[in-house]
């Protein structure tokens, strides 16, 4: 029997996505549910439900610095309850099929530059902008195989603390968590704000689509706290092209969905910082599989060590 199917799991720190997907990169059935701490149960039962005797193997995306050769996660500040889990033998055992794992932005660059934005690009940097801020960089048509935690790139030397241990990383200014942070911090200080009418009062349970909501009706707590946000990712976007000249930088992500004010911000940023020469042969541009993007790759990486 030809086995035409893949598995791919993207686990992030919000939600974690599975899904059953085809060798044209086509995604069959999708399983989607939010990130708990029985984790791993979660992957077992979600790739039960999906497993078949068509499925070649099953490719997982995960948050953090990932050790490829011992199928394990090393570090994940959003999901530490993994690390050091061996993780690929788990469900390799479980369903004695070939298990790959990489860094979750790595696959959704993956995912991308097979059916995605970066089709047409053979080099391109991918910024993953949801509860933190991941990256993966497409060179030569390949993945490139390094950390790219573009999110820990240190932007304010004497910023304030991340959960990686360092001070001043781009994810505590301009990711979905820093957003809401910076929010609800005004809230308490007793700024008033549309948002205070929120989830029936309790501003403490806002998200991200709530503060572009209001932010769109013209409240200036949610304009500044997006503007803000987008500034900082903007000098994170600069730096990238400066070092790396890329020809795109794909932007993926829940964040995304803030492209009129939050992403706007940091094109605007990004080009008075970089290079002009640099930023002129950049393309910014937004993913094409969005949510998918990572569960399409994590199952691409799957076919591609494969064959």
């Amino acid at each position: 029997m030809q086995k035409k199917y893949a598995i791919g799991i993207d686990l992030g720190g919000t939600n974690l996505r599975v899904g059953l997907v085809s060798s044209e990169g086509k995604i069959i059935r999708k399983i989607k549910e939010p990130t708990s701490r029985e984790i791993l149960d979660s992957i077992l039962k979600a790739s039960g439900t999906l497993i078949s005797d068509e499925v070649r193997g099953i490719g997982l995306g995960i948050a953090g610095l990932v050790d490829r050769e011992g199928g394990k996660i090393l570090i994940s500040p959003n999901l530490p309850l993994i690390e050091g889990v061996h993780i690929v033998d788990v469900i390799r055992k479980r369903f004695d099929v070939p298990v790959c794992i990489e860094n979750d932005a790595n696959t959704a660059a993956i995912g991308e530059k097979w059916v995605g934005a970066g089709k047409e690009f053979s080099n391109f940097v991918l910024f993953t902008l949801g509860t933190g801020i991941g990256g993966g960089i497409i060179y030569n048509k390949k993945l490139l195989s390094v950390s790219a935690e573009l999110g820990h790139m240190t932007i304010d030397a004497n910023g304030e603390k991340c959960p990686c241990g360092n001070n001043g990383c781009l994810e505590v200014y301009a990711s979905a968590r820093a957003i809401l942070s910076k929010a609800v911090n005004a809230l308490e200080k007793g700024r008033e704000s549309l948002l205070k009418g929120c989830c029936g009062g309790n501003f403490y349970k806002l998200t991200t689509e709530d503060v572009y909501r209001i932010a769109l009706d013209g409240d200036s707590l949610a304009r500044e706290t997006l503007r803000d946000a987008g500034r900082y990712l903007g000098i994170g976007i600069a730096n990238i092209i400066n070092l790396m000249s890329p020809e795109a930088i794909i932007l993926t992500g829940g964040l995304i969905g803030a492209w009129n004010i939050y992403i706007q911000e940091a094109i605007k940023e990004a080009s008075r910082r970089a290079f002009k020469e640099l930023y002129d042969a950049v393309k910014i541009v937004p993913s094409v599989l969005k949510d998918d993007a990572g569960v399409i790759g994590a199952a691409g990486l799957v076919f591609e060590e494969i064959e």
